[in-house]
């Protein structure tokens, strides 16, 4: 029986395998569904649909620079075990360097490695490892020098926060002072410029409510305003930092004594802003053990 787009399609949907492993259940079952899931729990490929809901908000952060650009990649898993996992190191790590031919997240997750597109490989290390996994972004700088700095590492380029510098010049032991200041420090955006509108105007608003708070006239409170914002802007971009490696220096004054531009940089923190479930210590491992 021909296996069409459809019922594979359909297979995957079904069993949350990978679409090698659907298509081939297919093929073996004469395109008998029902059978064709019988055999992907028989190898332990549908178990990954039923891991599908489960919050996965640890895992690892991977670099990868090549020729000019950066990527960083993060891959989520639902514990702190399966980042010191070797199979999945090796997995991110080959996700990260596929990474560097990829131009979105999408992208990457359809890119072939090892014979298979991403979305698959990772649908693959969850029926095998056992928690639910996913590809939750990735991020790129292009610049003349490309620095990469991983925080906290568990193997070569991955850890808990990876960091990209992009800088115009040559000077490779300053961007990765820079990447660890990035890593310390979280700005916000680049410089002022790049800082999101809405994000000022809230933080002046605060502080116009809180400068209000205590009374004083409109025109003192203006005046506050103007003083609080600078700091504001000087704490919240790259470029008006207080550079870690020499305070009395902001980034950008540095940069310039270091004879380059930092034109741009990226920082993946595993697991920002994903809600995690809290649980304790022994039901987590009961419930790994469970798979």
């Amino acid at each position: 029986m021909a296996i069409t787009a459809a019922m594979v399609k359909e297979m995957r949907e079904k069993s949350g395998a990978g679409m090698m492993d659907a298509k081939k259940a297919l093929t073996e079952n004469d395109g008998d569904m029902e059978a064709a899931m019988d055999w992907l729990r028989t190898k332990g490929l549908a178990k990954a649909a039923k891991k599908s809901g489960r919050t996965a908000a640890e895992g690892l952060v991977a670099v990868a620079v090549q020729a000019g650009k950066g990527v960083a990649v993060e891959v989520n898993s639902e514990t702190d075990f399966v980042g010191k996992n070797a199979d999945f190191q090796a997995m991110v790590a080959k996700i990260a360097t596929a990474g560097l031919s990829a131009d979105s997240t999408e992208g990457l997750a359809a890119t072939v490695v090892d014979g298979k597109p991403v979305a698959d490989l990772i649908t693959d290390a969850i029926a095998t490892i056992g928690e639910n996994m996913s590809l939750r972004r990735m991020a790129t700088v292009s610049a003349d020098t490309v620095v990469s700095y991983v925080h906290n590492a568990a193997a070569e380029g991955m850890g808990k926060i990876g960091v990209l510098v992009g800088l115009s010049g040559d000077n490779e032991a300053f961007g990765k002072q820079v990447a660890m200041h990035i890593a310390a420090a979280n700005p916000a955006a680049l410089n002022e410029a790049s800082l999101d509108p809405a994000v000022v105007e809230k933080e002046k608003q605060i502080q116009m409510d809180i400068a209000r708070e205590s009374g004083k006239p409109e025109a003192v409170i203006e005046k506050m305003i103007v003083g609080r914002m600078k700091k504001f802007m000087a704490d919240s971009t790259l470029m008006g930092q207080a550079f870690v490696v020499n305070p009395d220096l902001t980034v950008e004054a540095a940069a310039k004594e270091a004879g380059v531009e930092v034109t741009g940089f990226v920082r993946l923190e595993v697991g920002e802003g994903i809600e995690k479930v809290v649980e304790d210590f022994a039901a987590e491992v009961a419930k790994t053990m469970k798979g």
